[in-house]
């Protein structure tokens, strides 16, 4: 299977979920490097603070929901700026009510952002990636994907589709000259993980150290960007494991949570 690293000259990096925590981070880290960078939120006032940092940044908001939106948002950044060779769709919710209630409501807005948005930005992009047959997709997933635990229902669950949407991209886009990613980072600090204090976090880096590690994933073009090892490597040796262990050692792990 063939690789493909954009570089800057190749063109444009889009971030969705760029008005804070990981994707803002990575927006100035791949304007750092070179790179033209488009930025994307639903948070206007929060992009226009972003773009103050560097003329290498612009901004283009816009709500990844919204499948309509996301194509005429791309149309409008390669009209504006060029072809879009990179692309890191970060744009996810965690919603810690979770916690305390089941809620189908609350579950549907975690797919919608976290899955649907990758999707509804995927729809353009691969259309522009495949007629000039070359880009990159950089999708930000989580550990969390690779097995349930208590109080992550919905949030986990959405990460998962988005590692086996990933995973089949690879293999299928490979043969459009499209170069496939996920990211599978443990704790960052976010204004996500900020709302987390009923456990600790282990190994918990902050976001431009997540930044530099995710960029640096992208330059050397494998499919998996994951860290840190020593939370990574463990949480996937569980995960492999038969279920009766699985369930036992994560209860272990988790017995501090509160599950409402």
């Amino acid at each position: 299977m063939r690789s493909y690293r954009a570089k800057p000259r190749d063109g444009v990096a889009w971030v969705t979920g760029a008005s804070s925590g990981i994707g803002r981070a990575v927006a100035l880290e791949l304007a750092r490097r070179g790179y033209r960078v488009a930025v994307t939120a639903r948070r206007k006032g929060d992009l226009e603070e972003l773009v103050c940092h560097t003329e290498n940044i612009t901004s283009f908001p816009g709500d990844v929901t919204d499948v309509a939106a996301m194509r005429a948002l791309v149309k409008r950044i390669e009209r504006q700026l060029g072809p879009i060779a990179l692309a890191f769709l970060n744009a996810g919710v965690y919603f810690v009510q979770e916690r305390a209630v089941f809620s189908a409501e609350l579950a549907w807005r975690t797919f919608e952002v976290n899955t649907g948005g990758v999707l509804n930005c995927l729809d353009p992009l691969l259309v522009e990636m495949r007629r000039r047959r070359f880009g990159q997709i950089v999708m930000n997933a989580s550990l969390a994907a690779y097995g349930g635990m208590p109080g992550s229902l919905s949030y986990a669950a959405s990460k998962a589709a988005v590692v086996s949407l990933a995973e089949t991209l690879r293999m299928t886009e490979d043969r459009q000259g499209i170069n496939v990613q996920v990211v599978t980072p443990g704790f960052v600090e976010t204004a996500m993980t900020a709302h987390e204090t009923s456990f600790a976090m282990p190994f918990l880096m902050d976001a431009d150290q997540a930044a530099t590690r995710i960029c640096d994933g992208i330059e050397i073009s494998g499919f998996e960007i994951t860290f840190p090892k020593r939370l990574a490597w463990p949480y996937k040796f569980v995960a492999l494991l038969p279920y009766p262990l699985y369930f036992a050692i994560m209860r272990w792990v988790t017995r501090r949570v509160p599950l409402g």
